[in-house]
């Protein structure tokens, strides 16, 4: 029995029809692989031992996101043996269910940050992002002496911690109660410092 082509000479011949059969086609294919990691993204568990952020790195993540540290900075280490023998084991999804946006990244004007956390003192710290270029002289990073001088609001610190855990963050109400002594006289650079001193200190200990 002869099988009749008319329909497919018909799709071929008419550009219009053509592309919406390919624009259908597509989307169903795009839908069968994006769909199993939505569902995937969601179904992530957290690493051993990872907490939601305290209040004071919380407060000193949004300084991160604020001033924009992701453009020059990720905090995904991939699987590549150059890449894993300069900065530590590959970044997991299960280190990041708490962070919203994670911070994962591709750009690097400046090194991997996903394992940063205990490598420098405090001190260290504080120096460099107050003048970067009196501890390595190479540097094209920017100061940020101001974050110095700003005070942290703990009233907006808890109302963050409350809107967290809506969406899904175990924060209880001791939790978030504590946050007024955690960040009270503390500056926006002392939040920094302790946000990006636990950087990678979870994975780490798990191992």
């Amino acid at each position: 029995m002869a099988h009749d082509s008319r329909p497919l000479e018909r799709i071929e011949k008419n550009a219009g029809l053509l592309g919406i059969v390919i624009l259908v086609l597509v989307s169903f294919g795009g839908l069968a692989e994006i769909t199993p990691l939505f569902v995937n993204a969601h179904t992530v568990a957290p690493a051993p031992g990872l907490r939601p952020y305290d209040a004071l790195r919380l407060a000193g993540r949004d300084v991160y996101v604020r001033e924009a540290c992701y453009q020059c900075h990720s905090q995904m280490i991939r699987k590549l043996r150059f890449e894993t023998q300069r900065y530590g084991q590959p970044t997991d999804a299960s280190e990041v269910v708490y962070d919203r946006p994670f911070q994962w990244g591709s750009k690097r004007t400046g090194p991997d940050l996903a394992r940063v956390g205990g490598k420098y003192s405090d001190a260290w710290h504080r120096l460099h992002l107050i003048s970067p270029r009196k501890l390595v002289p190479e540097s094209n990073m920017p100061g940020y002496p101001w974050l110095e001088r700003r005070q942290l609001d703990y009233a907006d610190v808890m109302a963050r911690m409350r809107v967290l855990r809506r969406l899904g963050d175990p924060y209880t109400d001791a939790d978030i109660a504590a946050a007024y002594e955690a960040v009270r006289n503390k500056t926006e650079l002392d939040a920094l410092v302790a946000y990006l001193q636990g950087l990678g200190v979870p994975a780490r200990q798990a191992q």
